[in-house]
């Protein structure tokens, strides 16, 4: 098996490994914590993240630089490149300290209104480990970006895997032990300063890559930030769609609504990741038709196709969510973390249509058209964020998701015009096609979830037996009436090939 494909085996193996850890590790941590510490941990988590965006989106570009270099055979200049991007983070981190040290000072005043004095003392302990090993960190990512650069991608997620099982074994050992959210953040500084020395040695010895500053060219600075200035946009964007929330609410609130702010983040943030897993086994061939002058009826052809594929999966969890999603936050986090089913909903309502036509963002970056779609959310997402803010006065947490959301889903009608007008893809044809059959389908899924709801019982036995009656009534029911012929067959293949792998 090739390294790519190892690769994408390693890379579905972290996605379903982190959600699955994460969804048994978060209701620990929280009983152990309680509710105000996990908040607390929460926020300055997301603070330091808004430093974390001074990358500048470099990472990608190492990786396309020094494929592009490689595949040129051209060592001087790959060794040219290397340093002038070390240098870059040098003076990046050298940012992130001064930056750093500006926060920790005003730390106290920023949260003087929701934080007590020894939350305002353990917050300024954990700003202080977080932004070293951030410092730390940006630079030691060119030697990741760099193993992917050489299409080595075995070592370095073999690695991070080991890295997550080994860090989530240690914090149930330290939690057990009484240790609080400062001890997580140093076992979680010590753990990846470890990674990244492993990545460097990897990368040194054993590619026996060679970086060298051979002449400082200003022509290169150029590409440089050409290239990574609008990963960099796409990044602010992310700050404001997944973290920026928890610190507003951080500021307004207390931490205790910042943790069932989290919570429900991160389930919808989860949401994401199976849809992914689909999209992602068909977005190389569709950026090989762009590239290819695929006219908007064959693009528009692959977009249902993905966008039917992750609709069907993406259905299913939300359907789920909504008719047992309440029962399971009880039973997982508890009665006071209501809340967290809520906002998760509201997530996954709006997340749905960006994420059924990833394959739209497919064509944007291969048209080199990713401009438009970065300043239209970056816009909107910080007047979402203006929005949620004054929401969040009357309705805590909801009200700051409910404004965020918001900006989403006014960047989403304006990108399926852009796409009709200037991709000239058939935006019209795609909705049809993407509720042919499922839309049936689902209404009568629906109807038996709504009577599997009334199982009596509301222990865990109760959930996952509501869980399996439902997902096999779901599968019955989207095969029969909600697939198509070509997704039927799909199924049948795939379920042939597990068959025989598996000599059943």
């Amino acid at each position: 098996m090739s390294q790519i494909k190892k690769g994408a085996a390693l890379n579905y193996t972290s996605i379903i490994l982190t959600n699955i850890v994460g969804l048994l590790l978060t209701p620990f941590i929280i009983r152990k914590l309680g509710d105000a510490e996990f908040g607390l941990y929460s926020l300055i988590g997301a603070f330091v993240g808004y430093i974390a965006i001074l990358d500048l989106g470099l990472g990608n570009t190492v990786v396309r630089f020094v494929a592009k270099y490689r595949a040129e055979k051209d060592k001087v200049g790959e060794e040219n490149f290397l340093a002038t991007t070390l240098i870059i983070y040098a003076i990046i981190s050298f940012c992130v300290v001064v930056i750093g040290t500006i926060c920790y000072f005003n730390i106290e005043s920023i949260f003087k209104d929701s934080l007590t004095p020894d939350q305002i003392g353990s917050a300024k302990n954990m700003f202080v480990i977080l932004v070293f090993t951030l410092a730390v960190g940006l630079p030691a990512g060119t030697f990741e970006a760099t193993s992917y650069g050489y299409e080595q991608f075995v070592f370095p997620k073999t690695a991070k895997i080991i890295h997550y099982v080994i860090r989530s074994l240690l914090v149930v050992g330290l939690l057990f032990w009484s240790g609080r959210a400062l001890s997580l953040v140093i076992l979680d500084a010590s753990l990846n300063l470890v990674l990244f020395g492993v990545m460097i040695y990897f990368v040194i010895v054993k590619l026996k890559v060679k970086i060298k500053l051979h002449s400082f060219s200003k022509q290169l600075l150029r590409k440089i930030f050409g290239y990574s200035l609008w990963i960099f946009v796409f990044a602010i964007v992310g700050q404001f769609q997944w973290r920026v929330g928890q610190l507003v609410l951080g500021i307004m609130t207390d931490p205790t609504i910042v943790a069932v702010f989290a919570v429900g983040v991160m389930l919808g943030t989860y949401y994401g990741a199976f849809s992914t897993a689909i999209s992602g086994v068909f977005l190389p061939r569709a950026t090989q038709m762009t590239v290819t002058n695929a006219n908007p009826k064959e693009l528009t052809d692959m977009m249902i196709k993905i966008g039917r594929l992750s609709f069907i999966v993406l259905m299913f969890i939300l359907t789920a969510f909504i008719l047992f999603g309440k029962q399971f936050i009880f039973l997982w986090v508890g009665e006071s973390y209501q809340d967290s089913w809520v906002i998760a909903l509201i997530i996954m309502f709006a997340y749905t249509l960006p994420l059924v036509q990833a394959f739209g963002n497919s064509i944007l970056e291969a048209q080199n058209k990713l401009s438009f779609k970065a300043i239209i959310y970056l816009i909107f997402l910080i007047l979402g964020t203006i929005f949620g803010g004054y929401l969040a006065k009357g309705y805590g947490a909801i009200g700051m998701i409910a404004g965020t959301v918001s900006g989403w889903l006014i960047v989403q009608n304006i990108m399926n015009f852009y796409y009709y007008k200037v991709i000239h893809l058939e935006i019209p044809r795609f909705f049809k096609e993407l509720l042919n059959k499922t839309f049936l389908a689902i209404l009568i899924i629906l109807v038996f979830g709504y009577f599997i709801r009334f199982i009596p019982g509301k222990d865990w036995f109760n959930f996952v037996l509501k869980g399996i009656s439902y997902s096999i009534v779901y599968a019955l029911v989207m095969y029969r009436i909600g697939l198509i012929e070509f997704e039927k067959q799909l199924f049948k293949t795939t379920f042939s090939s597990i068959r025989t792998k598996f000599g059943i």
